[in-house]
């Protein structure tokens, strides 16, 4: 005789994971979401990879030769100068540094541990390097970089960036019956509001902002034979993608996973267990679906190809403010300190 009384198996779905930087598989409302891990070397005078750039397609390096990529740049690895409409992007970076610049003259430096959360909104142009800030031993890099859709209601708000800074995310730590312990960094949503790690305000027109969204972004870092319980969601209809990416004995709700992301249900606790001698990471993405028709072209995301089209023209035309620089990559200076410096002068500091 069927059991009717038997729960639904918490795991819908599981998803290999490509390697780094290959996209992860999202789900609406998130739109691409990348790992970054680079080994990178010493940094020379220019803050730039000092030993040889042989064998890489530079301007094009995603080899991960050696260990790590140039990826765009040309002296200084990352992202030279680039436009974006209709989304967000949000850049957790759990190691190194990021030199952000853009189009309305905003600047920032930010990295270990500090979140980026940028509404690209009407338009943007904006650069992402990592300068390689020391000479006398390695600068390794690891990030993530989410794209968080818009709804088609805030698709051309003005552009602007929000800096969560390490110092001020909301992180908890929970022990397990044994002892073991999970620690949880909070960088959107209520989900641990129970024990008071309360996140940081999102953008106001971000679809985090809205209530109804019910979304969470966690990093989960479980210590060898941890287990900890994933609380359910508030709205039975959310959907929940959890991204396993380092540990060898993974089980969550009772299935052994690997490099994966697990489809979970979100109407139900899930049970993540590391059975590994190693230290288990995790990546939860979860929202409510917005819903609405997506049209993508690159670095533009519309609702319809006919807004797709205005996005490209409004580009060439406008430039999305234009580039105030000497030149598309630039980095600023030696001095290590984290700031950010808005539109119309106000600069801030990270303060414990």
């Amino acid at each position: 005789m069927q059991n009717l009384n038997k729960s639904p198996n918490p795991v819908m779905n599981l998803h290999p994971l490509g390697p780094s930087p290959s996209p992860w598989p999202t789900m609406d409302p998130f739109l691409f979401c990348v790992y970054h891990d680079d080994k990178y070397p010493a940094g020379n005078g220019n803050m730039a990879p000092s030993t040889s750039l042989a064998g890489r397609q530079i301007g094009q390096d995603f080899s991960g030769k050696d260990g790590w990529s140039m990826y765009h740049g040309q002296t200084v690895p990352g992202f030279p100068s680039h436009p974006h409409r209709g989304f967000e992007t949000v850049t957790i970076v759990r190691k190194g540094l990021i030199d952000h610049s853009d189009s309305l003259g905003a600047t920032a430096r930010f990295g270990g541990g500090d979140t980026q959360w940028l509404t690209a909104g009407g338009g943007i142009v904006h650069s992402e390097m990592f300068p390689l800030m020391d000479a006398a031993k390695p600068n390794p890099l690891e990030l993530f970089q989410i794209w968080l859709n818009l709804p088609a209601k805030s698709k051309m708000v003005p552009a602007h960036f929000t800096m969560l800074w390490n110092e001020k995310i909301a992180k908890h730590t929970a022990t397990d019956a044994n002892g073991k312990t999970c620690e949880i960094a909070v960088i959107a949503g209520s989900l641990m509001d129970s024990v008071g790690a309360k996140a940081l305000p999102p953008p106001p027109d971000s679809w985090a902002s809205n209530p109804l969204s019910d979304l969470a972004i966690l990093t989960l870092k479980l210590a060898p034979g941890a287990r900890w319980k994933l609380p359910k969601s508030a709205k039975q209809d959310t959907k929940r993608q959890l991204y396993c990416f380092k540990g060898s004995k993974v089980t969550v709700a009772e299935q052994a996973v690997g490099y994966v992301m697990a489809e979970l249900r979100g109407d139900t606790e899930v049970e993540i267990l590391n059975g590994g001698n190693e230290l288990a990471e995790f990546l939860l993405l979860q929202a409510r679906p917005i819903g609405e028709p997506v049209a993508q072209y690159g670095p533009f995301v519309m609702n319809t190809q006919a807004e797709i089209r205005q996005a490209i023209s409004d580009y060439q035309r406008t430039q999305f403010g234009g580039w105030p620089y000497k030149d598309g990559a630039p980095v600023h200076g030696r001095d290590p300190a984290r700031f950010a410096k808005h539109v119309g002068g106000k600069e801030e500091r990270p303060v414990a």
